[in-house]
């Protein structure tokens, strides 16, 4: 049996069934950005859920379970950044794992400053692997559901990285429709990542957005869905190329 059949039967058998009431319920309790999607959002949003949670390899770390809930709340989050995207773009990941809380990696890895390198235990709350798993911790997936106005959330971030990695390199830019969009997106993020580079990029975004291209754009999409309307306003070009590439306007479903 081929390995893409069975994938397409699975899918197929989830779309088959109706979308559980209880991951509405769920959605509603504990997802503060469920409630402000339109009702066409949410019914196109629910199949994308589906086929996610079918689609992947759950896993928890060091015997850590994972519950329906769990990939309820983090599928739809990660589902809500291609809720416009007209093919799967992440059709690629295979496997989600699942940590309860933070997740301490070991061993050498770049600072952000150039040349720079250090070594020993780092806490991290979550990590996109190129060609490999996205790793999630729940108490922050949790936590950025519950709370957008924070600024910040995990699941955005890292599957922002996995939008990132579809052209094979992390640089900061998503595969774009043609050369006048990429241009466009260059020149605003280029300058924007400059401007926090050298401490003059306001409060909204991050210090962590410049630790290089790749984060200045996961951390934008965070700020971009979460806090649409304040992005906006401070940052009307970069709101601008991200609504473009996402082909969504958040700021509209809160103001």
């Amino acid at each position: 049996m081929r390995l893409g059949s069975t994938r397409a039967r699975r899918r197929r058998r989830a779309l088959a069934q109706p979308f559980p009431e209880a991951w509405r319920d769920l959605l509603r309790r504990r997802w503060a950005l469920w409630p402000a999607l339109t009702d066409d959002e949410r019914q196109r949003l629910e199949p994308l859920v589906q086929v996610f949670i079918a689609d992947k390899r759950w896993e928890g770390s060091r015997r850590f379970a994972v519950t329906e809930e769990m990939q309820v709340l983090i599928a739809a989050q990660a589902c809500l950044l291609v809720l416009e995207m007209d093919h799967d773009p992440y059709h690629g990941i295979g496997t989600i794992i699942v940590h309860p809380s933070t997740i301490v990696l070991h061993g050498p890895r770049a600072t952000g400053t150039a040349g720079v390198m250090a070594d020993g235990p780092y806490p991290i709350l979550g990590q996109a692997h190129h060609r490999g798993p996205v790793l999630i911790s729940w108490d922050a997936a949790v936590a950025g559901a519950r709370h957008p106005e924070r600024g910040h959330n995990i699941v955005f971030h890292e599957f922002a990285h996995k939008l990132d990695m579809l052209d094979g390199t992390v640089d900061g830019t998503p595969p774009l429709s043609d050369t006048a969009t990429l241009q466009r997106w260059v020149d605003v993020c280029t300058r924007e990542y400059h401007a926090l580079r050298a401490g003059l990029g306001g409060p909204l975004l991050s210090d962590y957005a410049a630790t290089n291209p790749g984060e200045f754009f996961a951390v934008a999409t965070e700020v971009f869905f979460t806090r649409p309307v304040e992005l906006r306003e401070d940052k009307p070009m970069l709101y601008g190329v991200l609504a473009a590439f996402y082909r969504q306007e958040p700021a509209a479903r809160v103001a």
